[in-house]
């Protein structure tokens, strides 16, 4: 009896563990899914994660039943459509949750740049480098027509300087505040003069017309520039060399990782006077990064592997895109995309974070900020109303593994179904009114076909009761 408990032990902490990194390194996980990697064991997911063998979203069948996504005017959502069906349907779940984290990082928004298209190809650049080399990615930001217009180095010349662009490079997109002088903004700024749009035909009143990067010589400052303490004739990848060996940068870039993966950090302008809250980590991820030649898939092995990040569930508040994201992927979705994905593209922006058109450069703020009265009520109908269909292929699935298990009781049954849509860990009182529910209700009973349909019924009703209870919101 001892060795059956504790294998059963075991195999619940197994689960357990894999629906944590399945939350973090993706967007949840269904049950059959969790047991497939379980036996696989967690060091070999983690390999396989960060070294995909697996399709992503099949962007051609999208843009046959949506061709208007690229260049919408009058159609509202489908801009972001593209990355939600994106998300919604790839095999290679940490790929696509590290597009969401440089995209939180080098928040570009559609408020300005008014050019979907060229929104979805700086996706698509997050989604090729993701978790290749941060210094080579910060080139192609550098070269990206939508980051240009965005932080206006269309306007950067040699005969005026524009310091946004390399204003925002220091403070929001790798050092941080306090480890630079406002001479050092000039200076930067003037090493990416010449960096700009090439010219394009004018918009006509329906249509847009694709931007790309050009570089004009003529309108470089060649002259002498000097930058963190280093001189010389200094251009735009220069610099980015020079801050990528800056300790501050590894520190800032490791403490994103955490913040995004491991446990909700203050706000990026407090980081400045706030100190971490697990230094060791901080100091472990910005080694790597450093040793590592600025690999992030490197820092991300180290940090997924870590016992701190093992050890840190359930101390994230869930973003809004993670909660349509892992709902959807929960329930079901048939990969022909529905006429309503326009409309479904837009849930996360009801609930606080409006992917492809962030507040500010500054991105959104996260952890508790997520939270208020008005996106609560917004995370909870949404979940509630998927989980609550009783014909979406995953909540037959969750339906077919408690029938599979025979009739149960209510604490039984609320058990399971906590189980099945998580794990989710529910404390003492969330357990108790859950379970008065289901008392309710009365147990699970399979044996005609009227008692199949009312446990049936019974179930959507708990989960969507589940989806309402505190617990939810964390991952």
């Amino acid at each position: 009896m001892a060795t059956t408990s504790s294998k059963s032990t075991e195999t619940t902490e197994s689960i357990d563990l894999m629906a944590h990194l399945m939350r973090r390194a993706g967007f949840g996980a269904d049950r059959d899914d969790l047991e497939r990697r379980a036996a696989k064991g967690y060091e070999a997911t983690v390999e396989e994660l960060l070294n995909p063998e697996g399709a992503r979203a099949d962007r051609e069948l999208f843009l046959r039943y949506h061709p208007g996504f690229r260049r919408p005017v009058t159609s509202p959502g489908m801009g972001g459509s593209a990355w939600l069906y994106d998300m919604m349907h790839t095999e290679l779940p940490l790929e696509e949750k590290m597009v969401l984290f440089w995209h939180q990082i080098f928040a570009t928004g559609q408020s300005k740049v008014d050019h979907w298209h060229e929104l979805i190809a700086q996706v698509d650049m997050f989604r090729e480098m993701g978790m290749g080399n941060y210094r080579d990615m910060l080139v192609a930001l550098a070269q990206n027509p939508a980051m240009i217009y965005w932080l206006d180095n269309c306007d950067n010349h040699e005969t005026g300087v524009n310091e946004n662009w390399g204003r925002e490079l220091l403070e929001l997109f790798s050092m941080g505040v306090g480890n630079y002088s406002e001479e050092d903004v000039y200076e930067c700024s003037r090493a990416f003069t010449g960096w700009t749009i090439a010219t394009v035909p004018p918009r006509n009143y329906y249509s847009r017309f694709d931007w790309s990067f050009e570089y004009q010589d003529e309108d470089h400052d060649y002259g002498e520039k000097t930058f963190l303490g280093e001189t010389g004739d200094f251009n735009g990848e220069d610099i980015i060399d020079i801050i990528c060996r800056q300790p501050a940068t590894a520190e800032f870039i490791a403490r994103h990782l955490y913040n995004f993966f491991v446990a909700d950090e203050p706000q990026v302008p407090a980081w400045s006077v706030t100190p971490p809250r697990d230094p060791e980590a901080i100091d472990l991820l910005a080694k790597t990064f450093t040793e590592s030649n600025y690999d992030i898939r490197s820092v991300l092995r180290v940090l997924f592997l870590s016992d701190f990040f093992k050890n840190a569930r359930y101390t994230k508040i869930k973003s809004p895109a993670e909660v349509v994201v892992g709902t959807l992927r929960l329930v079901g979705q048939d990969k022909l995309p529905p006429p309503g994905i326009g409309d479904m593209s837009k849930q996360a922006g009801y609930m606080g974070q409006e992917l492809l058109n962030p507040p500010s450069v500054e991105g959104w703020h996260t952890g508790v900020e997520w939270i208020n009265s008005g996106s609560l009520m917004k995370r909870i109908n949404f979940v509630a109303d998927m989980l609550g269909d009783t014909s979406k292929p995953g909540v037959k699935r969750i339906v077919d593994r408690l029938q599979a298990q025979g009739n149960l009781g209510p604490e039984e049954m609320v058990d399971r179904c906590l189980e099945l849509v998580g794990p989710v860990k529910a404390g003492a009182a969330t357990l108790q009114q859950l379970v008065e529910h289901a008392t309710q209700s009365g147990e699970l009973t399979w044996d005609t076909e009227k008692d199949t349909a009312e446990s049936t019924a019974k179930v959507g009703e708990l989960l969507q009761l589940i989806a309402s209870v505190k617990e939810f919101q964390y991952c």
